[in-house]
């Protein structure tokens, strides 16, 4: 008796009535998209810009430490694969595991593991093979040293797990609502979002698995991917605080293009990427760049209509440091700097651009593959392709002082440009052409990582210079993987070296499993 009396409400006496004992579930998704958007000086500022910026030539510095432009090893290239397991990944997993099987929060469900797949994609993209079956398992199964699994099945799993979260979405259900700070929420706008991931990783095969490829990219194309800017997904910035500003802006701001250098801070616009710009005559040169008294945020709006002047921009050279930029500019003084273009603080890099998470401008210029290779017969490669510029364009009225001449793009500088620029020749002519235009239009989304990742699957555009830096170590190849994260390597080095064995040296130069020469 004295037993059974001690023991009744045990339980009850030990939980605590002002401690949470269940997860909320819809901030955990809220800071997950958040996070993976981009609110992290490792990931963003290190990884996207000091690396794959600088790798594309879209910038250019006579520093040493921007990384990927001069093939230099650092430590610094696996702060994106920790971010993305530590905090990008974490959230999510809680959200997905306490959601599974539940049939009112089959949508919430859904739409996380949709994200999910948006969020691992980019990691193994950048480092080929990582945890993938095993990921952020630590909480729920007790595993804290994941093996690593082969690219070569992470990418059918991925393509798997995508088809089946989308079709388990439930438009007559409950979604996520205001927490979900994409889509609001929208059923069918998560399933066009997932159709349009599966036309972007279904394209990743094309060298690899063409049939594998055009399996997939006809499934998207089916199911209904993104017919308009109205479906793009952005995240929205505000000028509040640090908290919601635009990372990458904000970053570029802080380190690369501080105030106080008064033009002669760390980065400038690249040779090769202004040059190819000024070639095509291209309108959205004022939006990407100005010299540097319009990244004066207090005189801004006084000078910034002059400062973006088609022709006075020009790029840096790139692979060049203080002591060697004499030999490609004879003359060279350190005051030139001034001289040179910087990204336009007041559109493409302000703290309040929104955050293009995966564009309608992309979808077409994969569409317009996709009719090159006679996958997608409902319109043109042409067609498409057009479209895609136009896309690209007309979403420049999404940024800030997007209607200040000359950075305002007009409805006749558009209709120009693509009279201007058809489609036309052989298939490797089209596709030159069509990868060429993707890279001239991501640049607005200052998301460096697909940049690279198309440019590594088509070879296209063929302008990036070659860069033998003094201190590299690709022989002047640009860079064509991350290197693992050092803490990886010593808290999880069994399941790494595996990895390292299956895929090749732990290098810039060795290419992951889709990247296929």
């Amino acid at each position: 008796m004295l037993s059974t009396a001690c023991d009744k409400g045990f339980q009850e006496m030990n939980v605590d009535p002002n401690a949470y004992t269940e997860p909320s579930l819809a901030p955990l998704f809220t800071t997950s998209i958040i996070r993976t958007v981009g609110t992290g000086t490792a990931d963003r500022n290190r990884v996207n810009i000091k690396h794959l910026s600088g790798a594309m030539q879209y910038h250019a510095t006579l520093q040493n430490f921007w990384y990927g432009e001069k093939g230099i090893i650092n430590s610094q290239s696996g702060n994106f694969f920790e971010t993305v397991y530590t905090i990008h990944l974490r959230n999510l997993a809680v959200v997905i595991d306490k959601t599974n099987g539940k049939d009112d929060m089959v949508n919430q469900n859904a739409i996380s593991k949709i994200w999910w797949i948006y969020a691992i994609h980019r990691v193994t993209d950048a480092y080929g093979d990582v945890p993938y079956k095993d990921a952020v398992k630590g909480g729920t199964a007790g595993i804290y040293k994941p093996a690593y699994d082969k690219q070569s099945d992470i990418y059918p799993w991925m393509l798997q797990d995508l088809e089946a979260a989308i079709n388990q979405l439930d438009a007559s259900k409950a979604s996520f609502g205001a927490p979900d700070v994409i889509y609001g929420g929208s059923v069918p706008k998560w399933k066009t979002f997932g159709y349009s991931l599966m036309l972007r990783l279904g394209m990743r095969l094309t060298k690899v698995d063409p049939e594998t490829s055009k399996i997939w990219v006809q499934k998207a194309i089916a199911g209904g991917v993104m017919k308009s800017n109205a479906d793009l997904a952005k995240l929205t910035h505000t000028s509040a605080s640090g908290n919601t500003w635009n990372w990458d802006a904000s970053e570029l701001k802080r380190e690369s293009l501080p105030e106080g250098n008064k033009g002669l801070g760390l980065v400038k616009m690249g040779k090769p990427f202004i040059d190819l710009l000024i070639a095509n005559n291209d309108p959205r040169l004022s939006f990407y760049a100005t010299l540097w008294e319009g990244n004066i945020l207090s005189k801004q709006t006084q000078v910034i209509t002059q400062t973006t002047l088609p022709g006075l921009q020009k790029g840096l050279p790139n692979g060049y440091d203080v002591g060697t930029i004499g030999t490609a500019i004879p003359g060279w003084s350190n005051t030139m700097l001034t001289s040179y273009s910087e990204p336009n603080t007041a559109t493409v890099a302000a703290l309040t651009t929104p955050s293009i998470i995966l564009s309608y401008s992309e979808v077409e210029f994969l569409l317009a593959e996709a009719a090159v290779r006679g996958w997608e017969t409902a319109e043109t490669d042409a067609v498409h392709y057009q479209k895609a510029i136009r896309a690209n364009m007309e979403s420049t009225s999404l940024y800030p002082n997007s209607n200040l001449a000359p950075m305002e793009i007009s409805a006749t500088e558009i209709t120009d440009y693509l009279a201007a620029h058809t489609l036309t020749g052989t298939m490797t002519d089209k596709l030159n052409q069509i990868h060429t235009q993707f890279y001239l239009a991501h640049y607005m989304y200052l998301d460096f990582f697909e940049a690279w990742s198309n440019w590594r699957r088509t070879g296209f555009p063929a302008i990036l210079t070659p860069i033998n830096y003094v201190l590299n170590s690709t022989g002047g190849a640009t860079i064509r993987r991350l290197i693992y994260s050092y803490n990886e390597k010593a808290l999880n080095a069994a399941n790494l070296e595996t990895a390292i064995a299956n895929q090749g040296p732990d290098t810039f130069t060795t290419r992951v499993w889709w990247d296929k020469e």
